[in-house]
């Protein structure tokens, strides 16, 4: 029989225990077993890996904990750049979407590009045209005001500095979010959302967007949704990575993605994590920093929520 899983990451970084309270704690775990159980319960009703992954993004980009929709990070000039990207590895099909603003779930923003464009990629200007032409209602920047978010750039507000959200060793919240699904029929899909770093500038992107760097699937090998310093996982191309390794080497998923983060993206200088899947439904949660908000449900009774390293 099929196994289908369903994994959901809210971020990888300095997550050190006692740094957060635990009334914190819980509201993190309560979101990701909220966004874990929406997708597995889509799977269990033989939807798809892509619905499956939509889904659980969309919960976490509703939530003000995470870098992501509604907990997005502010820039340099005061706005929220969101960037998103979606992948079916049945059939390659893509959609990314970067510096868009007022959207309230880039993720789905994505999925349309993938489904009602001719195109994968999609940013800016365009695509706030693009929404526009599907109706999309945006919000106004009330919505994504988050008080932590705001003294976050406070802090760095008139510099040149920037702030990755999760290398911050203090109570704080973090970041990236994705999920990674494998269905009922061995179809496998990724999906990754994001609000960039605080402070940045000139239209920065990072790899959550990019379709073989922060997001990848392909059901001859694995899907990947990343988080972390995005220009490493930029430069390591490091979602394809994964997969190359898989396809190439012949490693299996765990091998191929801790050798991806233990190894070759320390050697570039990268910290960060990611999650993976493959077509057998097995699965992978691999982070070289202190911590990463995941979490895991298999049809074979594995079920956990983890913020720290075990």
């Amino acid at each position: 029989m099929q196994k289908f899983s369903m994994v959901i990451h809210g971020g990888a970084g300095t997550l050190v225990r006692g740094l957060m309270t635990p009334e914190l704690e819980q509201q993190y775990k309560v979101t990701l077993q909220k966004a874990l159980d929406a997708g597995y319960l889509c799977l269990t009703q033989k939807g798809t890996a892509l619905d499956a992954v939509t889904q659980a993004v969309t919960i976490l980009e509703d939530s003000p904990l995470f870098n992501a929709g509604k907990g997005a990070v502010f820039t340099a000039d005061g706005t929220h750049e969101m960037d998103a990207a979606i992948m079916d590895g049945s059939n390659r099909k893509a959609g990314g979407v970067s510096l868009v603003s007022g959207i309230k779930n880039p993720i789905v923003l994505a999925r349309d590009i993938m489904d009602k464009s001719q195109h994968v990629f999609l940013a800016g200007e365009g695509a706030m045209r693009f929404a526009d032409s599907l109706n999309y209602k945006l919000e106004d920047a009330n919505y994504f005001y988050d008080e932590h978010r705001y003294q976050q750039w406070q802090n760095i507000k008139d510099s040149d500095n920037f702030e990755l959200d999760h290398s911050i060793k203090k109570e704080g919240k973090f970041g990236t979010v994705g999920a990674v699904a494998c269905d009922a029929t061995g179809n496998i899909a990724a999906a990754t959302s994001t609000g960039g770093m605080t402070n940045k500038k000139w239209g920065r992107v990072g790899d959550s967007p990019l379709i073989g760097s922060g997001t990848y699937a392909h059901n001859k090998t694995c899907a990947i949704s990343c988080t972390g310093s995005g220009e490493y996982f930029i430069r390591g191309v490091v979602a394809y990575d994964v997969s190359c390794l898989i396809e190439y080497k012949g490693l299996n998923l765990q091998e191929a993605t801790d050798q991806v983060v233990h190894e070759r993206l320390i050697d570039l200088g990268g910290d960060g994590g990611l999650i993976g899947v493959d077509s057998a439904g097995n699965t992978a949660m691999v982070f070289n920093t202190e911590g990463m908000y995941r979490g895991v449900k298999t049809s074979q009774g594995e079920e956990e929520i983890k913020i720290y390293k075990e």
